[in-house]
């Protein structure tokens, strides 16, 4: 019940009081202000049952760690060093009550509320003693929150150097909390910008079953989110768990596609992670560490550091602390302390003369000394953790002395006492190697960290390269950067690994994600037409400009291609001949005609109509010519108005034509003067009035709404249409519509003359002529409105040049053939023959 109430239930009052008599210290000494302390100096313990009739006895420990007993001799050590300054705390000794927890969450709790009640159980429960002033505990997470939620009701600061759970920046659950390492949250964030920035899209993850590993994890897992990277598989385990679990890991990690595997893992459980491993001889994964492991050398040393080859993480900065390295090997087995007298034993695998161990196999010759020792106790080059104590004890001194004025720290003195935690939350100072020294609201230090990667040296083990940093303080883009030293990879030393659920998508295509799978497994979709991404692993393809058009690759807008008929088109060099054939046969009639301009046939009808109908059709075929070749302002204007105006000329001349015929006829009828009312000069009026009023329609379509260019985009995705607008439908529809009606009136007439008696009747070939002229005109409209881009402009000029060839042959050819031909027929008499 303590456990679950040290982890979970945070507002209920705290046991003070626990099962047997209070826990012994394993190092003390007094002073004039005691700060406690809790390390595992073992990893392991043995309970101890019970029975009905004893009192529950203290759990035995076993597997002395060499790192936390650096860890504890630092505390000693920074605790004699101040005391022997005259800077700090003047007239006021330091003292020490060190708890061993054993690795133990139960134990350290035992630990924690010894030390607030007092080594002999003298005091009240729940009533904090005069003498502890802070507690310097533990190195992992998950008792570390258990020791803050119990003394942290009464207001006693603990100050961790290695619990690194973000949970413990909740000021709500632990007030008096402190910590002289980053939060796991910073790390977890760097580890998520470290796989970005290689371009890791697709890792897996395996954590510690605990508070460090979950919490850490869990903070990971939702920063590589944000940045795009997906997790393949996230397992946690603890070092205790049956081995079929580790082997389920180890199936996961041979069956997993990802190359990359971050490990939010303490040492001790990474440990045995790794003896699974090794055996199954996974190789070729690139390890990405976090702080737990990543500088531990036990594991470095191992068996297995073929397997961790190339691993990288961050790390705590590497410090030194003058002096440590000859306190730590001063000990010697003369020792009364029975935990110096286990170290020594361990260290030297001998037995100490006593009592208990005379009839041991190997006894210590007394001539061991330390100073030739190389583990990980003597060892001062990884100063990282022990550094993190020895700021932890520094605050603290300078926490109470910035309380000088309360130096006798009376029992009665409560206020005073109450000092020391709001005193902690200002300590700011300086080491001796000028590194600043702070907590945040948070109780959290200044996040820096080194970017570790595991290379091997000359003599084949394994070194700690220091590659780059990770400064949490610096803007976003800055705080990851990395120096000019060669980087060593798991699988291939000098090339980053790449793991990626699925290959990058090259410019031109877009991701979209596979049903069913996380958003960093996806198909490569090429762009649609008129979309391009133009960077590598685009989620989306953008629009090109309306006036541009995707290219082959559809990584580029190009303009589109503008579109109009020109005169190098196969089609405009046609209708362009076309036109010209039709100017040369209208000018080779006007030569002929003109030869014989006193011949029967042609002085018969109106010999000036005649030239000025030639002149009219001369003008419409090369009309044409003004509808090829890039619309511009003026040539769209001049295109349909000199169309317009062209072809009423046109058919006004072939309405006089056909008025003369029906006046001639009427004018041989006894007592008929009708030829007066329509003579020469009543032609000419009629030509120019039925041209004057289309001249007047196409003055009114200019000036209120003419016709412009116009980029049209309708008819075709990837090509503009260059066309000339007609700016007011009405304008063209009405000029239209006027050469109609003049077409339809001549036709009329030309249809009632078509049967009056005449050898050579011209009103025949005129109502030929008009049918042709209609019928093409009738066709254009639908053809007009249906072509698309160019083709609309081809119709109109196919319209032109068919009307015009079928009014010049109709009307001439039929002439020309009797000149040139039948000469004999071109008489007074037979044109009157009948």
């Amino acid at each position: 019940m303590l456990r679950y109430w040290g982890i979970l239930g945070y507002s209920a009052d705290p046991p003070c009081k626990l099962w047997g008599p209070p826990d012994i210290p394993q190092l003390r000494r007094d002073g004039d202000v005691t700060i406690g302390g809790i390390f595992s100096f073992h990893n392991s313990w043995e309970e101890m049952m019970p029975t009905f009739t004893s009192k529950p006895e203290r759990p035995k420990c076993k597997s002395l760690s060499y790192r936390e007993f650096q860890n504890a001799q630092t505390m000693v050590f920074a605790i004699e060093e101040i005391n022997n300054r005259a800077d700090i705390l003047p007239g006021i000794s330091l003292g020490y009550k060190i708890y061993d927890s054993c690795g133990s969450i139960e134990m350290a709790l035992r630990a924690s509320l010894s030390l607030v009640n007092g080594a002999n159980g003298s005091q009240m429960p729940c009533q904090r003693t005069n003498t502890i002033q802070a507690i310097i505990a533990e190195t992992s997470s998950t008792p570390t929150i258990a020791i803050s939620a119990t003394v942290g009701p009464l207001n006693l600061p603990v100050i961790s150097h290695f619990a690194t759970c973000a949970c413990l920046s909740d000021r709500t659950k632990h007030p008096s909390f402190f910590r002289t390492i980053p939060s796991d949250y910073y790390q977890s964030q760097a580890l998520a910008k470290l796989v970005k920035y290689f371009g890791w899209t697709w890792v897996g993850a395996l954590c510690s079953d605990n508070d460090y590993g979950n919490n850490g994890m869990n903070t990971f897992i939702k920063a590589a989110t944000e940045f795009g990277v997906c997790v393949e598989f996230s397992e946690a385990f603890f070092r205790t768990d049956p081995r079929e679990e580790i082997l389920r890991i180890v199936e996961i990690l041979k069956k997993s596609s990802s190359k990359v595997i971050v490990a939010f893992v303490s040492y001790s459980d990474m440990d045995v992670l790794l003896g699974e491993v090794a055996q199954h001889n996974i190789t070729g994964l690139q390890w990405i560490g976090s702080e737990s492991w990543i500088s531990d050398m036990n594991i470095a040393t191992g068996k297995w550091q073929q397997i961790l080859r190339g691993s990288m993480g961050f790390a705590i900065p590497k410090a030194e602390i003058t002096g440590l390295k000859e306190f730590l090997i001063k000990l010697n087995s003369s020792s009364d302390i029975d935990l110096y007298k286990e170290l020594w034993e361990t260290i030297f695998q001998c037995k100490l003369p006593s009592q208990e161990t005379a009839g041991s196999k190997i006894m210590c010759k007394g001539n061991e000394s330390l100073n030739n020792v190389q583990n990980q106790y003597t060892d001062v080059t990884e100063l990282q953790i022990a550094n993190n104590v020895y700021k932890a004890v520094y605050a603290v001194a300078y926490a109470l002395n910035s309380t000088i004025s309360c130096s006798k720290w009376d029992t009665n003195q409560s206020k005073c006492l109450d000092e020391v935690l709001n005193a902690l939350r200002e300590v700011n100072f300086f080491t001796e190697r000028r590194e600043k020294v702070f907590f945040d609201k948070n109780g959290d230090p200044a996040a820096r960290y080194d970017l570790l990667n595991w290379q091997q040296g000359e003599d084949g083990t394994t070194e700690f390269v220091k590659v780059g940093f990770y400064d949490a303080s610096l803007q976003p883009g800055f705080q990851l950067s990395f120096n000019n030293i060669s980087i060593v990879w798991a699988k291939n030393q000098h090339q980053v690994p790449v793991s990626v659920c699925s290959e990058s998508c090259p410019t031109g295509t877009r991701k979209a994600v596979k049903k069913g799978k996380p958003v960093c497994c996806y198909d490569c979709i090429p762009c649609a037409e008129g979309e391009i991404s133009n960077k590598t692993d685009s989620v989306m393809c953008l629009k090109c400009p309306p006036e541009f058009w995707s290219n082959k690759w559809r990584d580029t807008c190009v303009p589109k291609l503008v579109e109009f008929l020109s005169f190098e088109d196969v089609m405009g060099i046609i209708l362009v001949l076309f036109s010209l054939l039709g100017v040369s046969f209208t000018l080779g009639i006007a030569v002929v005609f003109f030869v014989h301009k006193d011949t029967p046939i042609v002085k018969a009808n109106n010999s000036e109509l005649s030239f000025l109908l030639l002149f009219s059709l001369t003008l419409c075929f090369l009309c044409s010519l003004t509808f090829i070749g890039r619309p511009t302002e003026w040539s769209c204007m001049l295109r349909h108005t000199a169309f317009g105006i062209t072809f009423v000329l046109c058919i006004s001349c072939v309405l006089g034509k056909t008025i003369v015929v029906l006046m001639a006829f009427r004018a041989t009828l006894p007592g008929s003067n009708v030829m007066k009312w329509f003579g020469p000069l009543q032609q000419r009026l009629s030509v120019i009035t039925f041209t004057l009023l289309q001249f007047l329609i196409c003055v009114l379509w200019l000036t209120i709404s003419p016709p412009f260019p116009y980029m049209n985009m309708n008819y075709y995705q990837e090509r503009i249409i260059l066309e000339c607008k007609l700016g007011s439908n009405f304008g063209f529809w009405a000029v239209l519509g006027y050469i109609g009606l003049l077409a339809l009136l001549c036709f009329i007439l030309a249809f009632l003359a078509r049967k009056l008696p005449d050898n050579f009747n011209e009103a025949k070939f005129i109502t030929f002529s008009m049918l042709i002229f209609c019928a093409v005109w009738i066709t254009f409209i639908p053809a007009y409105v249906s072509s698309p881009g160019k083709f609309t402009v081809a119709v109109e000029i196919f319209a032109i040049l068919a009307s015009s060839f079928g009014l010049l042959f109709c009307i001439f050819a039929p002439k020309c053939y009797i000149i040139l031909l039948r000469p004999e027929q071109n008489t007074k008499k037979h044109m009157m023959g009948k």
